[in-house]
């Protein structure tokens, strides 16, 4: 089953740095971002070198369980209840991660009303890893600079946290006399307000995220800034040692003056007091 390890795999021994090149020159994308999501797309599913888009969408097939939208998490689900995968681009390599009107997930569940209907049906799963891919186009160059795979549960709090504050909102909304509130899947609306009833507000959070170079940087990472690319990924030592013992000895077999894995430890997000084991993997060149 394809997974995180084997798309890192797959990414350095493959160095394509210029993404939107790449695509371009197959007629596969119009927009940037497209070859971002594309680039990881094939990363994960082992199909970077295919060009017959018949035999890739079969080798998609076998590789993702969904592919979604733009307007619902997540981008793309792993087959057979594997990792959920939202990618976000942005240009520069600090800038929050827009995350619009869903808040950020320590793990998918199918029950979230963010998610479509066909995301929750694709396959029989209650929850999921989240790995948040998070990409940086020089605006210029056109070029990958940066790639993060962060694990949501390294990067965001449990969701009673934020559905707190979604709650808290709509109750202080309620709370207003003579408001005809419904909830809805962003944070409400209120209904007809002017006195022929013809006028409603709809209220939606806009959520964002604080970049990863900003969120670890007390991890003190040696980041290269004059390397071509570099790619990080971040996960919990326990996810780590769920992946195969033939997956981890491949990549740690990979280790060189490029590419590292470090054991390391981060704050929990749910109590930033508590040190979490972790692993860190990196390759810049």
């Amino acid at each position: 089953m394809a997974n995180l390890l084997q798309a890192i795999h797959v990414a350095i021994n493959n160095h394509v740095v210029d993404v939107a090149s790449f695509y371009r020159s197959r007629n596969r994308i119009n927009a940037v971002g497209d070859a971002l999501e594309l680039f990881v797309k094939d990363i994960f599913a082992n199909a970077l070198n295919e060009t017959n888009e018949i035999k890739k969408n079969d080798i998609y097939e076998q590789a993702f369980s969904y592919l979604g939208n733009a307007n619902n998490p997540p981008d793309l689900m792993l087959i057979n209840g594997g990792d959920a995968i939202e990618v976000k681009k942005i240009e520069s390599e600090n800038s929050q991660i827009a995350l619009n009107s869903s808040y950020p997930s320590a793990k998918l569940f199918s029950d979230s009303p963010m998610i479509t209907s066909t995301c929750r049906e694709c396959e029989s799963w209650e929850e999921r890893d989240i790995i948040y891919t998070i990409g940086s186009i020089n605006n210029r160059s056109n070029k990958l600079t940066l790639l993060w795979f962060v694990y949501g549960d390294c990067y965001a709090a449990s969701r009673e946290v934020y559905e707190k504050i979604r709650t808290t909102i709509a109750n202080g909304i309620i709370a207003i006399p003579g408001v005809d509130f419904s909830q809805t899947n962003e944070l409400g609306r209120v209904n007809k307000i002017d006195p022929l009833g013809i006028t409603n507000l709809r209220i939606r959070g806009i959520w964002n995220i604080e970049h990863p170079n900003k969120v670890y940087n007390y991890l003190n990472i040696n980041y290269q800034p004059h390397k071509t690319m570099r790619l990080f990924a971040l996960m919990r030592e326990s996810k780590y040692q769920s992946f195969s013992l033939e997956d981890r000895q491949r990549l740690e077999a990979s280790v060189n003056s490029n590419f590292k894995i470090e054991n390391i430890k981060i704050k929990s997000p749910d109590n930033p007091v508590k040190q979490v084991p972790a692993k860190l993997l990196s390759y810049q060149i």
